[in-house]
């Protein structure tokens, strides 16, 4: 999971194109936020959690 865990993958992520330049905001904690930052109330999108569980998959036979 550590491989995954960061803003730009989380489900409140969102990246709004301002006039100034991109913004990035969590939806859920209202902070404005950058995709590299990690918070602990991470939720992965959907695409992130199947790669998650495809990984571990994967370990779990080594």
């Amino acid at each position: 999971m550590k491989d995954f865990h960061c803003c730009a993958t989380c489900e409140h992520f969102r990246a709004v194109k301002k006039a100034e330049g991109m913004q990035y905001v969590c939806s859920r904690l209202g902070y404005e936020t950058k995709p590299a930052y990690k918070f602990n109330c991470w939720s992965p999108k959907a695409h992130v959690q199947e790669l998650i569980n495809k990984n571990n998959k994967g370990q779990a036979g080594s």
